[in-house]
């Protein structure tokens, strides 16, 4: 039997036809309680997106501060009150300023000194007004032939003993302790050591002899030793004291990581041998031609090695800080025992592997200072300027 196909496009025309009607086909108030129940769902939805930026921004905040720098020792904060101690506020702006960090009431007051008004922003301090409000100062360039004025915020010099500068004078007094008692234990007993050097004796022989001795020579090494077991410990200190809750982020600094890097090109530069600089400026055993291109290259080599010991210490230890604190912060987000269960085992994890990141990190920094050594007193090279050995 064969159906036309009039009657099917007929039958296809009213069913197009009668959708519109068939989705009105609810009752009015069917209709008036699902728009009921999806703007409750809607105003239940937003503020809980709403409280999760809000907590997402404090996030970002403590790990800000945590990173940073503190003009005042706060180890924790309690029903709203911080708990530490001030530190002391040195400033130079035409003349000392001394005050106590506490005066600034955690950023929220304005300082007076011999005239001058001081103001504490995210751990800067700034020139103000008695009413708090920060001077700035007008300067004027000229760009495509038009003066353009931009306003730049007036900063005395900050001389001030922030956290970081107190933790290390920590750090130098415990090793300076550590290490007296270590060498006086070991000369009262005959080359043995006693007491917590002990643990310490095994890394000092392991900076030696597969450190120093290696790496500098037996000729040298001695010269060498007092820095580079100096700077093994400090870091290994500072990086220890980083894992604690007290927020300390010293090596973490670039400014601190910046100025270990200039102690090691000091050393490097001016205990180097003859043989050190005629390699940079003017390689032996190769053609004129590429002496005169690799004297420019060798000489940028020599700043671009204190450099790589800043960036590669900066980095690690910045890097491990916003992350532990990043993962620690999941927890305040998701508010369920699954997701604040792995962020805490994830976080946990992580520490340990911190603790061993801040012992390699200590190694490193070590082992290329040596290298840098070795390389400035090296006494000749492998090739002559005929080119044989």
């Amino acid at each position: 039997m064969v159906i036309s196909n009039k009657p099917l496009q007929f039958i296809i025309a009213i069913l197009i036809a009668c959708l519109p009607i068939l989705g009105f086909s609810n009752t009015p108030s069917e209709n008036t309680a699902l728009q009921t129940e999806t703007t409750a769902v809607a105003n239940e939805v937003a503020p809980k997106a709403e409280e999760t930026s809000e907590i997402k921004e404090q996030i970002k905040e403590v790990i800000g501060h945590h990173v940073l720098d503190g003009h005042e020792f706060s180890l924790f904060e309690y029903d709203g009150e911080h708990v530490g101690f001030p530190l002391p506020i040195i400033l130079w702006d035409n003349g000392a300023h001394f005050f106590s960090s506490s005066e600034f009431h955690h950023g929220e007051a304005v300082v007076q000194s011999n005239g001058n008004y001081y103001v504490l922003h995210h751990e800067k301090i700034y020139k103000s007004d008695a009413t708090g409000k920060i001077l700035v100062e007008e300067i004027k360039t000229i760009k495509d032939g038009k003066e353009v004025v931009t306003e730049k915020e007036l900063q005395p010099i900050d001389l001030s003993i922030t956290k970081g500068v107190f933790t290390i004078m920590i750090v130098a007094l415990l090793m300076f302790l550590l290490f007296t008692s270590l060498a006086k234990s070991f000369a009262k007993n005959g080359g043995i050591s006693a007491g917590a050097g002990r643990f310490f004796e095994p890394i000092v022989l392991y900076i030696r002899d597969e450190i120093a001795i290696p790496n500098i020579g037996e000729k040298h090494y001695k010269k060498y030793m007092s820095y580079l077991l100096t700077i093994f410990f400090f870091v290994w200190f500072l990086n220890i004291f980083g894992l604690t809750p007290l927020g300390i982020n010293v090596t973490g600094n670039i400014a601190i990581t910046f100025g270990l890097a200039i102690i090691t090109f000091i050393i490097t530069t001016l205990t180097a041998n003859k043989n050190y600089w005629k390699h940079v400026f003017w390689m032996p055993g190769v053609p004129v031609p590429m002496k005169i291109i690799l004297a420019p290259i060798e000489l940028l080599g020599v700043f671009i090695k204190p450099f790589a010991l800043m960036i590669r210490l900066y980095a690690n230890i910045f890097a491990g800080h916003v992350v532990l604190m990043s993962l620690i912060g999941l927890m305040f987000i998701f508010k369920s025992w699954l997701g604040s269960s792995l962020s805490f085992m994830l976080s946990f994890a992580i520490s340990i592997i911190e603790i061993l990141v801040a012992l390699l990190q200590a190694y490193i920094f070590t082992m290329l200072s040596a290298l840098y050594f070795g390389s400035a007193v090296e006494e000749h090279g492998l090739e002559t300027e005929d080119g044989h050995h």
